[in-house]
C-alpha cells in the first residue's frame, strides 16, 4: 500500500515480513520526517517501521485532529456543550474546562500532547460522571497550564461565581497540573463559595493506558457533590488506582514531574481522601482527616481584583541585589515575594535594596525554598535586619501561594499596614 493512502491520525495495521516470519503491529499514525511509518501503539509507545516488505491496512479513519489554534478559538468564544438529559435526584454540577493534560490527547501535527478535548469529549470519555450528577459543561480556555495568567484567573473566577449563582451545586475545574496550585490559590482568595469548587487534572493524557484522567475526574465529581465548601485540588494519592487525596487550594503543590501521586499538601494535612472503587461508583467513599468549611456556611462572594505587577524572586548564592532595583525602578512592580533560604534569608547585600523597595511603598514578602516549615527572621542577624527593613514574614505559605495572595491583597488595598495584616491573616 502506498504511503499516501493513509494520513496522520488514522489507525493502521502493519504486517512486516522478515526471515523469521511475519510480525503484526497496530497503532495510530504519527508524524514523521523520514520515509519510515511511525505509529503510537496501544501501550502508549511510538515505533518506527521501514515500509519495505510491509502490508499496511487502514483500520479506522481518524484524519487530522482540530488544530490548537482552532481549539483555542472555539474556547475563547465560550462554546457551550450540548444539553444532556436531566436525571431526577442527582445534583447539578458544572465542569469548567481550561485545558491541560486531562483535556489532551496526541496532536498528530506535531506528535506532542496538546489540548484537544472539549468538555463534551470529557463527558463522553467518562460516562460514569452521568451516574454521579447532572453535568453541564463549558470550555473557558483550551490551553496548557504554563500559559495561564492573572487575567485568565479573573475570568475563571467570574465563571465559577456565575455558575454557582445560577444554581450549580458544585464546580469542577479541569486544569493542567503544572500551574494548578497557582490557580487553586487564586480561586481560594477570589471566590468565597458555599459549594465545593474542585480543581482536577491528570499526569497522563487520556489516550495512554496509564492515564489517571478518569479516576481523578470521578473522584473530583464525588467531592463536588459532598458537603465540603472550599476550593480544593483532587488528585491521585498513590501510584495505584486506589485513592485520591483532597488538598486545600492554598496548601497544595506539584512535587513530581510525572508521577501520578505528584500532588502533596505542604505544611498541612490533606482534608481527606476519596477511596476509589472501579467496580461500583456507589461504593466510592470518603475518609476525612481535618476540619473543613461545610456546604452553605459561606455566602457566595466574588473579589476578583488582582495586581498583576507582582513578582516572585528566587535568591541564590551570589545573586546580584540589582535584581530588586530592576523590578522596582525599571519595571514598576508593586509587590515582591522573595524565595529565601532556610528560615527566610537573603545575603546582607540584598537588605538595602529590600529597604528601598519598602520605603517606596512596595511590600516585600519572605518565603522559603525549603517549602516545609515556617519563616522566622528572629534567629539570625540577617533575619533581624530584614525585619527592621520592614519585610513581611510569609509564615508557612508556599512561595507561589504567597505570590498569588499578594496579588489579591494589593487588588483590595494599597495601604501598607492593611497589606501587612491581610498577608499574615491565616483565615484568608
Amino acid at each position: 500500500m502506498q504511503r499516501n493512502s493513509f494520513v496522520e491520525g488514522d489507525r493502521i495495521r502493519i504486517k512486516k515480513k522478515s526471515d523469521s516470519g511475519v510480525v503484526v503491529y497496530e497503532g495510530v499514525v504519527m508524524p514523521t520526517a523520514t520515509r519510515n511509518v511511525v505509529i503510537k501503539l496501544d501501550s502508549g509507545y511510538n515505533i518506527g517501521i521501514r515500509q519495505e516488505n510491509t502490508e499496511i491496512e487502514v483500520i479506522e479513519r481518524g484524519g487530522r485532529l482540530k488544530t490548537e489554534k482552532e481549539a483555542k478559538e472555539g474556547a475563547v468564544k465560550g462554546e457551550e456543550t450540548r444539553k444532556r438529559e436531566v436525571k431526577e435526584g442527582l445534583p447539578a454540577l458544572s465542569i469548567l474546562s481550561t485545558g491541560g493534560t486531562i483535556a489532551s490527547k496526541v496532536d498528530y501535527r506535531t506528535g506532542a500532547v496538546s489540548p484537544q478535548f472539549s468538555t463534551e469529549d470529557i463527558l463522553e470519555a467518562i460516562p460514569e460522571l452521568g451516574q454521579i450528577a447532572n453535568i453541564k459543561g463549558k470550555v473557558i480556555y483550551s490551553i496548557l497550564s504554563e500559559n495561564m495568567r492573572a487575567e485568565y484567573w479573573r475570568k475563571l473566577a467570574a465563571e465559577v461565581y456565575n455558575e454557582i449563582k445560577n444554581g450549580a451545586e458544585g464546580i469542577i475545574v479541569t486544569h493542567g497540573t503544572d500551574t494548578m496550585g497557582y490557580t487553586a490559590a487564586a480561586l481560594s482568595f477570589m471566590v468565597q463559595t458555599p459549594v465545593p469548587v474542585v480543581l482536577v487534572g491528570s499526569q497522563r493524557s487520556s489516550d495512554r493506558p496509564s492515564s489517571d484522567a478518569a479516576m481523578n475526574t470521578i473522584c473530583a465529581a464525588k467531592v463536588a457533590c459532598s458537603d465540603l465548601a472550599e476550593v480544593v485540588v483532587v488528585m491521585h494519592g498513590s501510584t495505584s488506582d486506589n485513592f485520591c487525596l483532597i488538598h486545600r487550594g492554598t496548601k497544595v503543590r506539584k512535587m513530581h514531574t510525572s508521577a501520578r501521586d505528584a500532588f502533596q499538601s505542604i505544611n498541612d494535612t490533606p482534608i481527606g481522601k476519596v477511596i476509589y472503587d472501579a467496580t461500583d461508583i456507589n461504593k466510592i467513599r470518603f475518609e476525612f482527616f481535618s476540619a473543613y468549611t461545610k456546604r452553605g456556611e459561606n455566602e457566595l462572594a466574588l473579589s476578583d481584583k488582582l495586581e498583576d505587577k507582582c513578582c516572585l524572586i528566587k535568591f541564590y548564592p551570589g545573586a546580584d541585589p540589582a535584581i530588586l532595583d530592576f523590578f522596582v525602578a525599571q519595571q514598576g512592580y508593586k509587590g515582591i515575594v522573595l524565595e529565601g533560604t532556610g528560615l527566610g534569608h537573603v545575603s546582607a547585600e540584598w537588605i538595602p535594596g529590600v529597604a528601598r523597595a519598602i520605603k517606596q511603598g512596595i511590600p516585600v514578602v519572605m518565603t522559603s525554598q525549603c517549602l516545609y516549615g515556617t519563616i522566622c527572621d528572629r534567629v539570625y542577624d540577617t533575619g533581624r535586619d530584614l525585619l527592621r527593613a520592614g519585610i513581611i514574614e510569609g509564615e508557612d505559605m508556599l512561595p507561589e501561594t504567597a505570590l498569588v495572595k499578594l496579588m489579591w491583597v494589593l487588588g483590595q488595598t494599597s495601604d501598607m499596614e492593611e497589606v501587612r495584616r491581610l498577608m499574615r491573616d491565616e483565615k484568608i
